[in-house]
Order: structure tokens, then sequence, then C-alpha cells
């Protein structure tokens, strides 16, 4: 199993939380996900999968959600 934890931005509520888990949760190889919200900061969602994810997938999903990944090291 492969740990992934990503910062993002712009989310603000319970429903943000839903969004970014959703989207995360089909991407191939996905087992869990979850989610911190923090409120005026970034928020940290750590990806449990099978092997490695493609980062640009990632951001894709994110994106989808309506939300950003802050790039590791800002």
């Amino acid at each position: 199993m492969t740990t992934t934890t990503i910062n993002i931005t712009g989310m603000t509520c319970g429903h943000c939380v839903s969004a970014v888990k959703s989207e995360l949760s089909e991407l191939q190889g996905v087992g869990s996900v979850d989610v911190d919200l923090v409120t005026g900061g970034a928020s940290t969602a750590t990806i449990s999968s099978e092997g490695p994810l493609d980062p640009a997938a990632i951001d894709d999903a994110v994106a989808e959600a309506g939300y950003t990944v802050v790039p590791a090291g800002s």
C-alpha cells in the first residue's frame, strides 16, 4: 500500500471535503481517501493506493472538484 499526502486550497466546508473525496476515490488503484479540513489554510488529503499515483491525475481530480493542489514545498 502506498500513501500520498497532498495539500489543497479553497476548501471551506463538509461539502468541499465530500467533493474532493469523491473525485480522488475514482482514481484507479485508490483504496481510501481521508481529508482534513483546515479553515483559512491548506487542507490535507491522505490517499492510500495500491501503488504510486500519477501527480497530474491527482491534480486533475482535485481541479475537477473545484480546488487546487498546493505544490510541495510551498
